[in-house]
């Protein structure tokens, strides 16, 4: 059963009758570009196949009420009182709601059911996803427009000022404005974006390791701070205004903390990696895209030091297989999943190999699927 027809049937299962609308909203991958989005950065991410599916009526005392398949405990909150409990994935909502009306929006109530495909905990932003679906079900019910950028900064808000974790915008963006067939190269400073379409006869293969990550307890925090610091260092307000030569000479010649200096070296040369990914991609030239993502992967590893022992596992693991074109972790790092460059006709053999490979080194069981890029969060 697919996604829209399981949560339907929830739906009618709890409530006795059909929902008034569906939404659906994708989860997302990181080609290339990553912690270079909260430095004002170039990413390039694409929409998955994967997403949260919210099936939902209005209702007439302003309380929002959400079950889901993937949680034991139902969102329940008025949207006149709705404290911070500080945990819990209906915090994603609650926040969603919170700044919403700080934005002038007259919200009414509405309840619902929720099922998703995107593993939780997994770097595929499956908290974005849950943050977007809620923006458009309270766009439509309450009657204002649904502005996908606009609605991406509340989105980071809620990450960032409601559930604490200090996140850039680049997963609440692509979750939105996801365009069917294409990755989506972002500048982060300004928004600015271009659709671009993977290579021929390529696909996305997806691995994860099935280790959980969690930006608020992770070092994820301490590599922001460290980025700050570089910045304040070097004079710019960003690192993204920081040209590898600049870095190059004054990285020589002038004296910064080991830990900063590694994290601007990997944000200032992995810009240059996205905007290089970008060209490749234009040029339909897979093999530079696959070095490239390499070259992600070894800096992640090394320098920003935010891969694990399982990621670093998964990498080695595609990249030994004929057909593989290039290997990285994406999404945050300490944790979570994978992503490799394969070419299409080797896809499912490279995934049964990856898969039985590292079970066998780990004893876990792996998820390791194909994907490939997904319209942005909608109406269906």
């Amino acid at each position: 059963m697919n996604l829209k027809h399981e949560v339907r049937k929830e739906f009618y299962d709890r409530y006795g009758s059909w929902p008034d609308l569906v939404v659906r909203s994708p989860g997302r991958v990181n080609l290339i570009g990553e912690h270079t989005d909260y430095n004002d950065g170039y990413v390039l991410p694409m929409a998955i196949d994967r997403a949260v599916w919210i099936a939902v009526r209005s209702r007439e005392d302003r309380r929002v009420r959400v079950h889901s398949s993937q949680q034991s405990d139902p969102c329940d909150f008025a949207l006149d009182d709705f404290p911070n409990s500080d945990s819990g994935w209906s915090e994603y909502l609650k926040g969603m709601a919170k700044f919403l009306q700080d934005a002038g929006h007259a919200l009414v109530g509405w309840e619902g059911v929720m099922c998703s495909d995107i593993p939780i905990s997994s770097g595929l932003s499956s908290s974005a996803a849950v943050e977007m679906a809620a923006g458009l079900v309270f766009s439509e019910l309450s009657g204002f427009p649904f502005d996908g950028t606009a609605m991406a900064r509340i989105g980071q808000r809620v990450e960032n000022d409601w559930i604490g974790a200090k996140t850039g915008i680049m997963d609440q963006v692509i979750c939105a404005n996801g365009r069917e067939g294409a990755a989506l190269l972002l500048d982060c400073r300004d928004l600015s974006s271009e659709s671009i379409a993977l290579p021929p006869n390529t696909i996305v293969l997806v691995m994860n390791t099935k280790t959980r990550h969690d930006h608020r307890t992770s070092g994820y925090a301490d590599r922001r701070a460290s980025c700050e610091t570089a910045a304040a260092f070097f004079g710019v307000s960003h690192l993204r205004d920081l040209s590898v030569e600049e870095f190059d000479v004054r990285s020589r010649t002038e004296s910064l903390d080991a830990r900063s200096l590694q994290c601007a070296r990997h944000v200032v040369f992995e810009n240059e990696r996205v905007l290089a990914a970008a060209e490749a991609m234009r040029s339909a030239e897979a093999a530079d895209l696959g070095r490239l993502m390499d070259a992600s992967h070894t800096s992640l590893r090394d320098d920003f030091q935010v891969s694990t022992r399982e990621l670093n596992l998964m990498v080695e693991l595609s990249r030994a297989q004929p057909g593989c074109l290039g290997a990285r972790m994406t999404g945050g790092g300490f944790g979570g999943c994978a992503i490799a460059l394969v070419q299409t006709a080797k896809a499912e053999e490279i995934a049964s190999t990856v898969s039985a490979n590292y079970q066998s080194a780990t004893q876990i069981t792996p998820d390791v699927f194909t994907t490939r890029p997904s319209c942005g969060t909608s109406v269906v």
